[in-house]
Parts: structure tokens; sequence; C-alpha cells
């Protein structure tokens, strides 16, 4: 019963939206031409951050179910060079890939015990990865929407 109230938690925080902006409503209806933009001598754009997101969560992700994963050398592998996506199919492919590996993960939140510490890992366990991504997607998910702020791209 605990353990079930715990997980529906985690699953609402990992899809975010309930103290704050969810990844799909920062993102929505979001011009591709801002995407490479850096307002204010910021030294990310909304892509870069975007990227950064879906490096992160999918080496989080990769982590906990795959004992061979070898993580991006940091901070290099972590962050595009490029300020923009090439085209609108690299960027749609960007969030499809980012809902996927969420999706997946919430799949091991339900399935794993979330105490049992990951074999190939130092003590980390299910539930730590998945306050992890929740932490790292919302500190950047606040920072798209200042960005779109800055652009003039977000509802008021």
């Amino acid at each position: 019963m605990e353990q079930d109230i715990l997980i529906s938690e985690l699953k609402n925080l990992l899809n975010g939206g309930t103290a704050h902006v969810g990844f799909k409503d920062a993102v929505a209806d979001l011009p591709f031409s801002l995407l490479g933009e850096r307002p204010h001598g910021l030294p990310y754009s909304i892509w870069q951050l975007v990227s950064h997101i879906k490096i992160a969560q999918w080496d989080m992700l990769e982590f906990s179910k795959d004992a061979n994963h070898k993580s991006p050398k940091w901070p290099d592998e972590y962050w595009p060079e490029a300020t923009a996506p090439k085209d609108e199919a690299v960027w749609n492919e960007t969030l499809k890939q980012i809902n996927e590996n969420l999706s997946e993960f919430i799949l091991l939140v339900e399935d794993k015990n979330l105490f049992e510490t990951i074999p190939h890992g130092d003590g980390q366990t299910i539930l730590r990865e998945a306050l992890q991504i929740a932490d790292h997607n919302a500190y950047h998910i606040a920072e798209i929407i200042v960005l779109r702020r800055l652009l003039g791209a977000w509802k008021s």
C-alpha cells in the first residue's frame, strides 16, 4: 500500500506539472526559429537545454537497467555544441526520445524494487535515480521557461 503511494507520487513527479510546469508544456508551441537563440548573453539555448535533458535522462535510464552501459564523458558529451537543431525532424525526434525514455524509466519505477541497490552501481537505487531525473529535469525545464520569457515566447 505505501509502496503504491510512493510509486504514484514518483510518477507524478517524473511527469511534472504538479508544483511546476512539466516538460511537454515547457516546449509546447515553441517556434522552431527560437530554439538556437541565447538572449542576454546566456551560455545556452533552448535546444542545448533540451538536448542535455535528453542525454542525461537517457544515461540515468540506461545505467538503471544495463550493467554494461558506459556513460558519456562529463561534461563534454552531455551538452551539444550546436546551439540549434539541424532541422525540425531532429527537434521532433529529440522530443520523442525524451518522452519514450521517461516512459521506459517509469516502467522501471513500477516494476522494480525502489529500494534495492542497483547491482552494478555504488549504492544507487531506482528511487534515487527517479528523484535525480525529476530534480534534474525540473531544474532545466525552469531554465527553458526563463528563456522563453526572455524571447517573448511564453504565455503570460
